[in-house]
């Protein structure tokens, strides 16, 4: 219990900027919950929260922790409220958000699927890529593609997201292909536009003093720019230039030849695709049972070729 209690208060100190404000939201004095963080630290061996007189901050390490503290929480209670809920049918209305063209793809083929486990659950999909406010609009999941901002939702991660850079066979005959990351600017490549959200630019791993690898961001250029990511995919697959596309995009084009991966060797590492979802004490059976339905699907290896199978039975999912 005393484990649990520590884990409860290091994500709400984390969730809530200060220890003052998770004392509150728990109940308790600061004291106490002042208390359960040093036991963490010196049971774990390390520092997770960098403590002033003005400001919370994660450690490397507390931000790592904290991913999987909220995972592992977020099951707990899945699985109380599992036994608790016994043969209660999920029901009621379920409001999902996702980015435009990851969820034209990979979210809007699933909710039919879903409704046919779950009929009594009603299902509304909003799909746009600017950053909703979920409890300003009462969204009860968003599905989110790369690094997180900073925030009070809980996230669970769904699957990996790589970028690789592509373009087609033609191109390459024509033009040839860079084998560096630094030659990327002798080529016509297709990037988003200044005006919208991919700020830092493209990511490659390359080598690094004392043998060690660094992430480093790129901006190419090119005759042709566009700030919708589905245009420049299409640009791509007419041959006119080198784009950098994430692999639930460009996965099933290279799979049938339509387009080859370029500096794969120097590929940055995945981020992830995440659900997030407002931190709640118990969540709605319907909420649980998308998440679970969520995961399930984007685990399977062939659900990312771009083809989704009819179930061969509608055989509900048990809430975990």
């Amino acid at each position: 219990m005393d484990r649990l209690k520590q884990l409860e208060s290091f994500v709400a100190i984390a969730a809530r900027g200060s220890l003052t404000a998770a004392a509150k939201a728990e109940g308790v004095a600061p004291a106490i919950v002042g208390r359960r963080i040093d036991a963490l630290e010196e049971r774990l061996g390390v520092k997770l929260l960098l403590r002033t007189t003005r400001r919370i901050a994660l450690t490397h390490e507390g931000s790592a922790f904290l991913e999987d503290c909220q995972r592992l929480l977020v099951e707990l209670a899945n699985a109380e409220a599992s036994v608790s809920a016994g043969g209660v049918k999920a029901s009621g209305h379920l409001r999902v958000t996702a980015p435009a063209g990851f969820g034209r793809r990979h979210v809007a083929p699933l909710v039919p699927r879903f409704h046919d486990l779950h009929p009594e659950v009603t299902i509304s999909l909003n799909l746009s890529d600017r950053l909703v406010d979920m409890a300003g609009e009462s969204f009860d999941c968003a599905v989110r593609v790369g690094d997180l901002p900073d925030s009070s939702l809980v996230s669970l991660r769904l699957a990996d997201n790589r970028r690789r850079c592509v373009a087609t066979p033609d191109f390459v005959r024509r033009h040839g292909a860079p084998q560096h990351p630094g030659e990327l600017a002798r080529f016509a490549c297709l990037s988003l536009s200044s005006d919208a959200s991919q700020t830092r630019g493209w990511a490659f791993r390359v080598p690094a003093a004392g043998g060690e690898h660094e992430v480093i961001y790129l901006k190419p250029t090119g005759p042709l720019d566009c700030s919708d990511g589905q245009v420049l995919h299409d640009w791509c697959l007419a041959g006119h230039g080198i784009a950098w596309r994430s692999t639930w995009e460009v996965e099933a084009e290279i799979d049938a030849g339509l387009l080859v991966p370029l500096l794969d060797a120097f590929a940055a590492p995945p981020n992830g695709i995440y659900a997030v979802f407002p931190q709640r004490k118990h969540l709605p059976l319907r909420v649980r049972l998308w998440l679970d339905f969520l995961k399930a699907q984007y685990a399977r290896p062939e659900f990312w070729g771009g083809t989704i199978a009819a179930p061969s039975t509608h055989k509900k999912e048990s809430p975990r």
